[in-house]
């Protein structure tokens, strides 16, 4: 697809635009002076934790169990990540060993 000059410089306007509209638009829809609504405070809380499970729920959706490797890389590079996140509170080193683990195994 080839976009002459005027395109690319509205869609570069537009996709600008939305960039700022999703950064400024929580500052003008809950103003520091007011204070959150109590859902928000409450999606804040529960939000974080549903979302991992659901990124988890994603990553392990195609392991097969019935076949060779039978789920193992998945299951020992999960269990890395719990244990090393337990052990020494790091999301970022947890996440990041896991990783590399089950690149390396697979």
């Amino acid at each position: 697809m080839n976009l002459s000059s005027t395109e690319a410089v509205i869609l570069i306007g537009i996709m600008a635009l939305c960039t700022f509209l999703t950064r400024a638009l929580p500052f003008m829809l809950f103003p520091a002076r007011r204070g959150l609504p109590a859902f928000v405070v409450e999606l804040g809380g529960s939000l974080p934790c549903a979302v991992i499970g659901m990124l988890i729920v994603y990553c392990l959706k195609d392991v097969s169990f019935s076949s060779p490797p039978y789920g193992a890389p998945e299951a020992v590079s999960l269990a890395v990540v719990i244990l090393l996140y337990l052990a020494a509170k790091n999301s970022l080193l947890a996440i990041a060993a896991g990783t590399a683990l089950y690149v390396v195994l697979v």
